[in-house]
């Protein structure tokens, strides 16, 4: 049985991939930081006490910021692969905590991979690079883009990519970076762009709000389905070479086409509910997002399936069921 450690395993890419490591027989292990309230419900689907028989997914009190915690667990565990998702993930909040995301964001990855080299375990890496490393760079991105990183948040990603491509060349480790373009689910953070806008069409839609208000709408995404795109992660792990790999839809769309679409699903006309607020602007902006897939479909014969609409709709059709749930 290959055994599996997830740093980031209670976010959304954590989640998922923990379910599919599972589906395909692994034991998961997953990194949690210690907080006075639960935060775990997205795991609530495959998380069982650790002392029941057969239990193959646990967790453990560790911290992206503390090496120790990280080189005990590669020392206990002694993982076939590693999943390094852990992250201050959240572009606009990079610019109001830029150490903070640096130390966990960046050095997380480093604290990771420099506790693989001295405790000798033999693992397999993926670091979770991010297409907003990219930046003002023109579309499409493939792997040879140049990349211009444009927020804290980008910046410390693309450390954490160059240092995981220097651990490679420089050690022989068999370690990946997935540059992944946004992709989206109903497990999204509540203040992620995507999450935010289905929550308010399905609010609006039930009379429980009147306006959401918005930052740039011209900004362009390449937006995909979550789930389709941790396989993506394990894909990267199974080939005989390690290397680089973009992974997106290969479309591009507004915020302004993801509020039209969630709202006219939830039969509403979105201006009259939408509203511009300078507090959601950032400092810089990225104007637009696309992958260029053409390593993944050829090396690792992965495409995505959910398509932009289906995957606005799947999203106002999840917050309309939690509210009618809720009553």
């Amino acid at each position: 049985m290959k055994r599996a450690l997830i740093t980031g395993v209670t976010g959304q890419d954590g989640s998922y991939l923990a379910e599919f490591l599972l589906q395909k027989g692994y034991e998961v292990h997953g990194l949690k930081r210690r907080s006075s309230s639960f935060n775990t419900q997205r795991l609530d689907d495959i998380y069982t006490d650790f002392q029941e028989h057969g239990t193959r997914f646990f967790l453990h009190f560790a911290d992206s910021a503390d090496s120790s915690s990280l080189w005990k667990l590669l020392y206990n565990i002694r993982p076939d692969e590693i999943y390094n998702l852990a992250a201050q993930s959240h572009v606009r909040v990079s610019f109001d905590i830029p150490e903070y995301t640096t130390d966990i964001t960046a050095l997380g990855a480093l604290r990771l991979l420099e506790g693989l080299r001295e405790t000798g375990v033999k693992a397999r890496f993926y670091q979770a690079s991010s297409s907003e490393m990219f930046g003002s760079a023109p579309p499409a991105q493939s792997e040879t883009t140049p990349f211009h990183p444009r927020s804290p948040y980008a910046c410390a990603k693309l450390f954490a990519h160059n240092i995981t491509v220097n651990y490679r060349e420089s050690y022989g480790m068999f370690a990946c970076g997935g540059i992944l373009f946004n992709h989206e689910s109903p497990r999204r953070g509540e203040t992620f762009v995507t999450r935010k806008i289905a929550n308010a069409a399905a609010r609006i839609k039930c009379g429980l709000q009147d306006k959401l208000y918005m930052g740039n709408l011209d900004a362009k995404r390449d937006w995909g389905y979550a789930p389709e795109y941790v396989e993506a992660m394990w894909l990267m792990l199974q080939q005989d070479q390690p290397e680089d790999y973009v992974i997106g839809t290969g479309e591009m769309h507004t915020v302004r086409e993801f509020l039209e679409l969630s709202f006219a699903h939830a039969g509403l006309d979105w201006h009259n509910h939408v509203e511009t607020d300078p507090r959601y602007l950032r400092p810089a902006e990225v104007e637009a997002l696309q992958a260029d897939t053409s390593k993944a479909r050829g090396r690792l014969h992965w495409e995505h399936r959910v398509a932009f609409p289906e995957l606005v709709r799947l999203m106002v059709d999840a917050e309309m069921n939690e509210l009618a749930r809720k009553g």
